[in-house]
């Protein structure tokens, strides 16, 4: 429908100014109001036509006869794409505020995540969603065997942003058949004490190997030259590390941190509460449908912004959301969003979404 229309710079200045206005008050926007308050030079007749210009393009509609028009859904996209441009103010408010707040040399990645979403809302006034690494991403730090038990040992994995993960192994025996999650290949003592030392000579030597290493890594590993000491162990060592590698290819979808509810329940779009229940039963319950819209397995854009009726959710068709990768060595591993009405301030929340992705691709890289 819009092909239709030949939209002058008049008309983009007229849709500019009933955005602007109607994010401003959540009022239906009238010719009168644009005079009284936009420099626009022409009359209130003129700016009427190019309203009704801009309602035939389907950019404005009005909610009722009487009243004056609203954006739509393509009236926003217009307004993003070619009206505005993110607050560079904005932006570096933003960062100085993430960086005075949050270290990651004194917090863990959590935390500085959690910090970052609550900033941004507090900033924004919108809900704000991270979401914490990708595992495939993360890289080792520390990994540890222990026994646990006769037959069972346990592995710890510390990863660089302190995260903890174990698994349980259980050997097999001559008296015990395998199962599923037993270790078929088992070249370790059967004696605890030298069992203990054996396992400890082993972490020290999957530290050395490992440190620093991805967990994708870990299956591609070829053990088949080592040592002469740890020779015995390397059918041992890839069943060990293939599988803690399977284990945590799988993303983890309900991992988004969530900040700011509070902060849109005074905003008239929020004012139902049977809509407020759907949101917070999405945002709390059913996190993994949001994650392939907050972290799209191929994002091309910088910044992406969903708009009302883009987002294939029905419960959020009525908001938007805008999102941006944060990096890990130019590795995409997590994303930043923000989440609010469709009559949403688009210059600042861009801008802090931006800005905050920027700032956590430094600080992990």
């Amino acid at each position: 429908m819009l092909t239709q229309f030949h939209l002058t710079e008049r008309h983009h200045h007229i849709l500019w100014a009933t955005i602007r206005h109607y994010i401003a008050t959540a009022e239906p926007v009238g010719s009168k109001a644009l005079v009284e308050e936009y420099n626009l030079k022409v009359s209130p007749a003129t700016i009427r036509n190019g309203m009704g210009v801009l309602e035939r393009a389907g950019l404005l509609y009005q909610p009722h006869t009487s009243s004056g028009r609203v954006p739509s859904d393509s009236g926003y996209r217009i307004y993003v794409d070619k009206l505005i441009t993110p607050s560079e103010t904005f932006a570096d408010e933003a960062l100085q505020l993430l960086r005075e707040h949050l270290n990651l040399k004194n917090c863990s990645l959590e935390a500085v995540l959690r910090g970052a979403s609550q900033i941004l809302s507090t900033l924004s006034g919108y809900i704000t969603l991270v979401t914490l690494p990708q595992t495939i991403t993360t890289r080792l730090r520390h990994l540890q065997l222990v026994s646990i038990e006769p037959g069972k040992i346990m592995l710890v994995v510390v990863t660089d942003s302190y995260q903890t993960q174990s698994s349980l192994i259980e050997l097999s025996s001559p008296n015990h058949p395998s199962n599923s999650n037993t270790m078929e290949v088992n070249p370790l003592p059967e004696n605890e004490e030298v069992l203990e030392q054996e396992l400890q000579l082993l972490s020290n030597f999957l530290n050395a190997q490992l440190r620093g290493k991805s967990i994708s890594e870990l299956s591609a590993l070829d053990w088949s030259e080592l040592d002469r000491e740890f020779q015995r162990y390397s059918d041992f060592l890839r069943k060990l590390l293939t599988d803690l590698s399977c284990r945590t290819q799988t993303p983890e979808y309900t991992r988004i941190l969530i900040s700011g509810i509070a902060e849109v329940l005074h905003l008239p779009e929020f004012s139902q509460l049977q809509q407020v229940k759907t949101l917070m039963h999405l945002l709390e319950e059913e996190q993994e449908q949001l994650w392939p819209l907050i972290f799209p397995p191929s994002q091309k854009e910088r910044v992406t912004v969903r708009i009302g009726s883009e987002n294939p959710l029905e419960t959020i068709q009525g908001c938007t959301l805008v999102s941006a990768q944060y990096r890990r060595d130019n590795i995409p591993v997590g994303s930043v969003g923000i989440l609010g009405p469709t009559r949403m301030m688009y210059e600042n929340a861009i801008a802090v979404v931006e800005a905050a992705a920027d700032y956590l691709s430094e600080a992990l890289s």
